[in-house]
């Protein structure tokens, strides 16, 4: 996305258009989003005051499994020449994630959640 993630451009170009039509295919599914800006604003939270949403203890980004999917990403990524090159380079490398890690990632959850409530929300070893 080029530019500034707003909480309106995160309705308009992320949650309306594709967020929205995912959770209504999954009757009783959770959304889970941090606690970031966009996501906080209050045409965010408007818009997914129609869904079911998980909430988000503030500063705790070990919760986050995409949080780890980006960190393997950039540790496969090299030096690029132009934003078009990265843009692809993310894209290919996002494209063959092995499913295996993500189902680790999810798998972990519940021993996350357990980890951070020990930590009174503070870091975990995650």
């Amino acid at each position: 996305m080029c530019g500034t993630l707003t909480g309106q451009r995160y309705v308009d170009d992320i949650l309306r258009p594709h967020v929205g039509p995912f959770l209504n295919g999954l009757p009783g599914a959770l959304f889970q989003q941090d606690n970031a800006r966009p996501h906080t604003a209050t045409v965010a939270l408007d818009f997914l005051r129609h869904f079911q949403t998980l909430s988000w203890p503030a500063r705790s980004p070990d919760l986050s499994p995409v949080k780890h999917v980006w960190d393997q990403i950039k540790r496969q990524m090299t030096s690029f020449h132009s934003v078009h090159d990265l843009e692809l380079a993310v894209q290919d490398l996002w494209a063959h994630l092995l499913q295996d890690n993500i189902r680790c990632l999810i798998n972990a959850m519940p021993d996350r959640v357990a980890a951070c409530i020990a930590a009174g929300g503070g870091p975990t070893r995650y």
